[in-house]
């Protein structure tokens, strides 16, 4: 085994905290992943990690070694690049995020038609309406609608999503036509949120006639995957607020309406995030640019249906 691969699995441990949280990001077994480990805790001759049978936290040797460590990785990407620049053929795996919306309609549809165009590179997709760290979790590019709280990050605005607060006919005739968000407070009307750790989707945006204003909104319906939002909507049981793309054959079958439309929705930023090393990654670079390209032309083919 390379001292290379050696090096890359001390930084995922090291960033991880957990030997097996490394080995399955790696693809390797927890015995291979602590062989790796030892192999160079010997050739250094420190111990890089204090390991009890319920904790593992790095040494002074290890945070050290850590901070070198992700600068050769960081140099040997930056050279690599260079070399794919120069290359017709670019190889090797993509680690990609996206919301579960977004990652379902948008991306994954069109990863066959990107891996047939480059046949020698891999795509490893993961969809989570959470919140992602892209270092900690070995990330090339995390696709999300939203504003990035890290500013250390770069972002490619892909669009601004127009969204629409929508509901069932059934929902609307039993519980009455809401026309503006105001209509929406005060337990009149079943809100439908999307919750995670750090979501702030029971606050609702809306365009009012003093300017935007936010709207705390309440339910008895909560879920961190947004198409089951759109699941209870669609059986009558509240009030989704739902990017247009989502929802579009929905509105047009007339199985969601929109709803409060005196007050809609600010759109939502849809972009995609990178580190400036993977930015410099030519698989990060067609991959990034092949899907701007298509969600852009997806996203405008869906914005009639908001009407």
């Amino acid at each position: 085994m390379s001292y290379l691969d050696n090096v890359r699995t001390f930084v995922r441990v090291y960033e991880l905290g957990s030997m097996s949280a490394a080995g399955r990001d790696l693809r390797i077994s927890p015995a291979v992943t602590s062989s790796r480990i030892g192999q160079l805790e010997e050739h250094l001759g420190v111990r890089l990690f204090q390991r009890t049978t319920r904790s593992l936290a790095p040494t002074e040797h290890g945070k050290v070694f850590y901070r070198k460590a992700t600068e050769i990785l960081d140099a040997v990407a930056s050279a690599e690049a260079e070399v794919a620049n120069l290359t017709d053929n670019p190889r090797g795996s993509l680690f990609v995020a996206a919301p579960l919306g977004v990652g379902r309609r948008l991306i994954a549809p069109r990863v066959p038609e990107f891996l047939a165009l480059y046949p020698e590179i891999s795509v490893r997709l993961r969809l989570t309406d959470r919140k992602v760290d892209l270092a900690t979790e070995g990330l090339d590019l995390a696709f999300f609608l939203g504003q990035p709280e890290d500013s250390n990050l770069k972002i490619r605005k892909i669009a601004d999503v127009q969204r629409v607060l929508c509901a069932s006919p059934g929902y609307v005739e039993a519980r009455g036509m809401p026309e503006t968000g105001e209509d929406l407070l005060g337990g009149a009307h079943e809100c439908l949120s999307l919750r995670y750790p750090g979501a702030t989707e029971f606050q609702w945006n809306l365009i009012t006639a003093d300017g935007p204003k936010r709207f705390r909104v309440t339910g008895r319906y909560e879920c961190d995957d947004a198409d089951v939002l759109t699941d209870w909507a669609l059986a009558g049981h509240g009030i989704a607020l739902r990017p247009v793309f989502a929802v579009s054959e929905h509105l047009n079958s007339g199985a969601l309406v929109p709803v409060a439309t005196a007050t809609p929705p600010e759109p939502i930023q849809m972009a995609c995030l990178f580190t400036h090393r993977r930015g410099q990654d030519p698989k990060a670079r067609l991959f990034m640019e092949f899907m701007v390209e298509r969600i852009t032309a997806a996203v405008r083919e869906t914005l009639p249906a908001a009407s």
